[in-house]
């Protein structure tokens, strides 16, 4: 009897350290791939600098950020390839965190900041910025991009939430859509309407990161900071979130302070990047279906994953762009458009697509 009940206890402390050992392999693996993500993030911001119009080796690459010069491609690298490359950085963090919050809110894998109309209301208010009022200056016309995300957004939930199923994914998406297609074809209006802010506009609105310099950083980077913090403070309650709101009720969590956060990261995010680079679609519904897949549903690391893999798509595609029409280039957002519309078209047919 005293062999048995030993080994009665011995069987259930295995049973009971199983699940830790469990959740600590798992949490291994997930930080062994978020370093090779990370260096991949590296091997693409080196790359980012020494593609384009013309190849600069990555030696002399190194030497300009390191040792400048006055030599041509040293000024090449700090005037222009360096800023493109950092703000490439920024705004794919920004845009995938956008998208990862927006879906895990929603409860809608199709959702993103430009499928949602976030950034087309940004993107008409800046319109109506340079249009009206003539403040061709980001740091001008960057509230107006706050403003039009937030109202967008706001707008946007509210008609997606009229009916008796309320704020459906299928809604939400619907509402975005068209949200998104009236806006844009008013901003075009008006562009077209004002040649002045047409030519102010044209590359913008296609989505680019090729012309803002340091000035566009500086402007928008205390923005992108504190919709960073809110991000990440927000992952936790929003695992919560996820199970509904009568549960995340039960579990502690304030579900109106949660999603008032969301909605002001969002804004900040997604309205500051539209701001410095225009409306960039695809890479907030892409990357955070891609970090799901790896780490599984849990935000904490899905908002670390989309951290680092967003950049990468984003910077990836910028230098497609610069490398398939040489001596010109396809702007970022285009080339994001083309791949992510295939994307999207495979996530609309998945079973199980309408919730997370």
């Amino acid at each position: 009897m005293t062999v048995t009940d030993t080994g009665a206890i011995r069987i259930n402390d295995r049973a009971s350290s199983a699940p830790v050992a469990g959740v600590a392999h798992t949490n291994a693996r997930r930080m062994a791939g978020l370093l090779l993500a990370a260096g991949l993030l590296a091997a693409c911001l080196l790359a980012s600098i020494a593609v384009g119009s013309r190849d600069i080796p990555l030696p002399t690459v190194i030497d300009a950020l390191f040792a400048y010069d006055d030599s041509n491609d040293h000024a090449i690298v700090r005037a222009l390839r360096l800023p493109r490359t950092l703000l490439g950085l920024m705004i794919g963090v920004a845009l995938g965190l956008s998208g990862a919050m927006i879906q895990a809110l929603t409860r809608n894998p199709l959702a993103d900041p430009g499928i949602l109309g976030v950034n087309a209301g940004a993107a008409f208010f800046v319109v109506l910025a340079v249009g009206l009022f003539g403040l061709t200056s980001i740091n001008a016309y960057i509230w107006f991009a706050f403003l039009g995300a937030i109202i967008t957004t706001v707008f946007v939930y509210a008609v997606g939430s009229v009916g008796r199923s309320g704020a459906t994914p299928a809604r939400l998406t619907l509402a975005g859509v068209a949200t998104a297609a009236v806006l844009g074809g008013i901003s075009s209006g008006i562009s077209l309407l004002n040649p002045a802010v047409f030519d102010h506009m044209r590359f913008w609105a296609a989505g680019s990161i090729a012309t803002p310099g340091y000035d566009a950083i500086a402007a928008v980077l205390p923005f992108m900071a504190l919709g960073l913090v809110l991000a990440l403070a927000v992952a936790r309650p929003l695992n919560a979130v996820a199970l509904g709101d009568d549960l995340a009720a039960a579990l502690g969590t304030s579900v109106m302070r949660t999603r008032v956060l969301v909605v002001i990261a969002v804004t900040l995010l997604a309205g500051s990047a539209t701001a410095a680079a225009g409306p960039i679609g695809f890479v907030g519904l892409m990357i955070p279906h891609i970090a799901r897949w790896i780490v599984g549903p849990d935000q904490r690391w899905v908002f670390v994953y989309t951290l680092v893999l967003s950049p990468i798509l984003l910077l990836v595609s910028d230098m497609l762009g610069r490398v398939v029409m040489r001596p010109g280039e396809l702007q970022v957002g285009i080339v994001t458009a083309l791949v992510g519309a295939p994307v999207l078209i495979l996530l609309a047919r998945r079973r199980g697509a309408s919730g997370l």
